[in-house]
């Protein structure tokens, strides 16, 4: 099963495509609750050099609000991550399946939600 969907924003920067998937989420009704830039951590950490890395937690407080009254400890697999990748060709976007993600859970109304974000989700990165 594949964990991820992905899009390649050929020739365009790993900055000019952070905002246009934070954009893109917003439109969705997402917003970008945490950030981490893999590449100055692993440069500051361990003092490896690497490509542009950043990990975005976008979370919709309407479907997360909806997750948490089915399955309350839900929170510990929140939010949903995206991925900016610098590669050859420009920028590599993933975001987690959601439905992917939940399946480990035997509830059919969180799937249920899954399957929403999961299409709020591809939605925004087929737009950004």
């Amino acid at each position: 099963m594949t964990y991820t969907f992905n899009r390649l924003l050929s020739g365009v920067t790993i900055d000019d495509a952070d905002m246009r998937v934070r954009d893109a989420l917003g439109e969705q009704g997402f917003g970008v609750l945490t950030e981490i830039d893999v590449k100055a951590t692993m440069k500051k950490k361990i003092d490896v050099d690497m490509d542009g890395y950043r990990i975005l937690g976008a979370c919709n407080p309407n479907m997360a609000h909806q997750a948490i009254g089915l399955e309350p400890r839900i929170g510990a697999m929140l939010p949903c991550n995206v991925i900016l990748r610098q590669v050859d060709d420009g920028t590599e976007v993933s975001a987690i399946d959601p439905v992917a993600s939940m399946a480990a859970v035997e509830n059919s109304g969180l799937h249920a939600v899954a399957g929403e974000v999961r299409d709020m989700l591809r939605t925004a990165i087929e737009a950004a």
